[in-house]
């Protein structure tokens, strides 16, 4: 396992030292391999006169990562109280470069965050809220306040996240929103060995790029589509949105075959029904 030569121990030893077992309960898996933090890193563009956002770093091994790659400043934000003090230690070893927040991620304000300075987000994400993270900043205000999302997922996350409908089984509602407003794709893939404890899943590296412009669409009605649609899938249009009021109109509006599966209409087509289904409200 290659170190950096950042005067700072080898990962194994900050975990003994500081009694960082990793805790199922906040979904970790640590990456202590020095090449992958930096490839995963790297992946995230030139972070010169950048802010990173770190959510779950651990003993921080993707921090030094970040840092060693020349992000102005990395804002770490643990849950885990037993982390603190070796994100410390790596506080110290870059001054005035790593900003420290304990607590929950999911109440953290990103907006605020992010002010100031050109900011990316990077992570190795738990994987019991990764899917919550990821929808929470694509809800942010758009253009958002970050310039890219270079993230962590478990496999079959990772592909929902990019599919389209080329994907059948894999395009749904996460792939329609974040195909919406982002272009993203799967960077690489990382077998469970590479993670300590090992997961029973493959885990993918996926980067989301902001589209300045997406399709004129109210997201919350773009959310009550998606969600008829998709939690009866197997079903043609016409069955599974009879929840919404107005929606034979609206498909025809929107030029959908109301037989068709909700899996073959794009991201175009379901932001054209999300607004006819606006237009009949006023």
């Amino acid at each position: 396992m290659a170190a950096f030569q950042d005067g700072l121990p080898p990962l194994r030893e900050v975990i003994r030292a500081h009694g960082l077992a990793a805790l199922k309960s906040l979904g970790q898996n640590f990456l202590l391999d020095f090449n992958i933090t930096a490839k995963i890193a790297r992946e995230a563009g030139p972070l010169e006169g950048r802010r990173v956002i770190e959510v779950g770093p651990g003993p921080g091994g993707l921090t030094r990562a970040l840092l060693a790659a020349g992000a102005a400043e990395v804002v770490a934000i643990e849950r885990d109280r037993r982390c603190i003090a070796a994100l410390e230690e790596i506080a110290a070893r870059y001054p005035g470069r790593l900003r420290i927040v304990e607590g929950d991620a999911l109440k953290a304000d990103y907006e605020a965050l992010a002010r100031g300075a050109p900011t990316r987000i990077v992570s190795n994400l738990p994987y019991n809220i990764g899917t919550e993270l990821l929808i929470g900043w694509l809800r942010l205000p758009w253009p958002p306040a970050w310039e890219s999302l270079t993230l962590m997922f478990q496999r079959e996350v990772a592909r929902r996240i990019v599919a389209t409908p080329a994907e059948v089984s894999d395009y749904g509602r996460l792939g329609i929103l974040a195909g919406w407003r982002t272009e993203a794709h799967i960077a690489f893939d990382l077998p469970p060995a590479a993670f300590t404890p090992p997961p029973k899943v493959t885990s993918s590296v996926v980067t989301l790029r902001p589209r300045a412009k997406p399709l004129a669409c109210r997201l919350e009605r773009l959310e009550q589509v998606t969600a008829a649609a998709f939690n009866q899938r197997r079903k043609m249009l016409r069955q599974s949105l009879k929840s919404l009021d107005g929606f034979e109109a609206a498909l025809a509006i929107a030029g959908i075959d109301p037989t068709a599966r909700p899996e073959t209409v794009p991201v175009a087509g379901f932001v054209a029904l999300a607004n006819a289904l606006d237009a009949q409200r006023g």
